[in-house]
């Protein structure tokens, strides 16, 4: 008897695409018709149901409503983003989106902050085909789909302690920058979220050079620490490593401002910006 293998699992994409495929076959319409009353172009929706590229979760949002679908195609789209990061993130990006505290240490402007086009421009390479511009547009599309767990309902209560460095490295465009600061400055007013910035004058800290540290709560209590350098992310659930983590992140806490003096370093790089 010929030995069982398993087949080769379908992706979270491909999964959507062959529901907006049936959907759009079950209503009676060609890729044609679609986009003509869609407002989207036939090839961009061929592509959606092949598979072959991740849209942002607003189409999901218009289609839903155009085949009455309630939130069904959101939550394929979901399940779909995670397609678009490399497999070792996948473990923590599903802790992430289901944590109900987040600790978030990090040198750079961190990702669940990023605005559409800030986090554009942080994504782009060298692009020598359309293929690695439509590479670029999924990574951004993905990025600001993790972005939607910040703003769910009971929303998560999330630190950041971001180091000034990331406030004193402005894109390449002064619009883009500007906006990005406004975003921090909105952000930080938000009921749920909580904005620490860790100044040049704390002086010289244990994670420096040794890139984020991010620190998440489940419903049950359960609690993972995760790090992430420039190649490498590790996951640890290990009691020992998670308090030695915590512990990190208490410091980093208590050398960073306060909240409210983080919100006027924001406005005064903001005012600075602009002068």
């Amino acid at each position: 008897m010929a030995e069982k293998v398993d087949a080769e699992p379908v992706s979270g994409r491909a999964v959507l695409g062959q529901t907006l495929k049936v959907l759009r076959e079950k209503a009676g319409k060609s890729l044609g018709q679609l986009a003509d009353e869609s407002g989207y172009e036939k090839s961009y929706l061929s592509r959606l149901e092949s598979g072959e590229r991740l849209s942002k979760v607003a189409v999901m949002v218009d289609l839903d409503g155009y085949y009455g679908t309630g939130d069904l195609l959101v939550g394929l789209w979901k399940m779909a983003r995670i397609d678009a990061f490399k497999d070792k993130y996948k473990e923590y990006m599903r802790l992430e989106a289901t944590a109900r505290v987040m600790r978030v240490y990090t040198p750079n402007v961190p990702g669940l902050l990023q605005t559409e086009d800030f986090a554009r421009e942080v994504l782009s390479e060298p692009q020598t085909t359309p293929k690695d511009a439509e590479a670029v547009e999924e990574q951004v599309a993905a990025r600001l789909g993790r972005q939607l767990l910040l703003r769910r309902n009971p929303a998560p209560h999330v630190r950041f302690i971001i180091d000034e460095f990331a406030f004193r490295r402005p894109s390449a465009s002064a619009k883009t920058w500007e906006d990005q600061l406004l975003h921090f400055e909105a952000v930080s007013q938000w009921p749920n979220v909580v904005v620490q910035v860790l100044t040049f004058s704390a002086g010289v800290h244990h994670l420096m050079g040794r890139g984020s540290l991010t620190l998440l709560w489940q419903r049950d209590g359960s609690a993972v620490a995760y790090t992430e350098g420039d190649s490498s992310g590790l996951l640890m659930d290990d009691p020992d490593d998670f308090l030695r983590h915590r512990l990190s992140y208490d410091r980093l806490r208590d050398l960073a401002l306060s909240p409210s003096d983080s919100l006027t370093f924001i406005r005064d790089v903001l005012e600075e910006h602009r002068s």
